[in-house]
């Protein structure tokens, strides 16, 4: 039974509003520095939009992640649960409280509508952020090139 623990994957949930900005770049930066073996990214929204923001699409395109065939989802207590931490970006008191759940919130402007420059800018604010994460919360998530 220990084995079984050992090889879970940890996931990292990340959520804002509409699934469609923020969480999404989150997830895509994190699954590009992190083992697939170790831990995963995933995001979800409150108020899941139908599509990912054509700005975010654009801005992440830059950094050859291709997000045109991600569709944001909802943000159910039930997603949380799987989680091992949940990264809030904007949802407020909108996001699911999960017991025991690690909950950590990042005060980051929304991409929706907004100029190229201003996008890049989020994102590299949300790759950064996504760096030092997985430095503080799961070293062994480390891809072996980033470390």
């Amino acid at each position: 039974m220990a084995k079984a623990s050992a090889a879970r994957v940890k996931i990292f949930l990340f959520a804002c509003v509409h699934n469609a900005g923020r969480s999404q770049m989150a997830a895509a930066l994190f699954n590009l520095s992190a083992d697939p073996n170790r831990c995963r990214g995933i995001s979800a929204g409150t108020q899941p939009a139908d599509h990912v923001h054509p700005e975010v699409i654009e801005a992440m395109r830059e950094l050859g992640v291709d997000l045109t065939s991600c569709k944001p989802q909802k943000l159910t207590s039930q997603l949380a649960g799987t989680a091992s931490v949940l990264v809030t970006m904007g949802c407020g008191e909108a996001c699911p409280f999960v017991p025991g759940l690690k909950t950590i919130d990042w005060t980051l402007g929304d991409p929706r509508g907004q100029s190229l420059e201003v996008v890049r800018a989020i994102r590299n604010e949300i790759q950064q952020r996504v760096s030092a994460l997985i430095r503080s919360e799961c070293a062994e998530c480390l891809m072996a090139e980033s470390k």
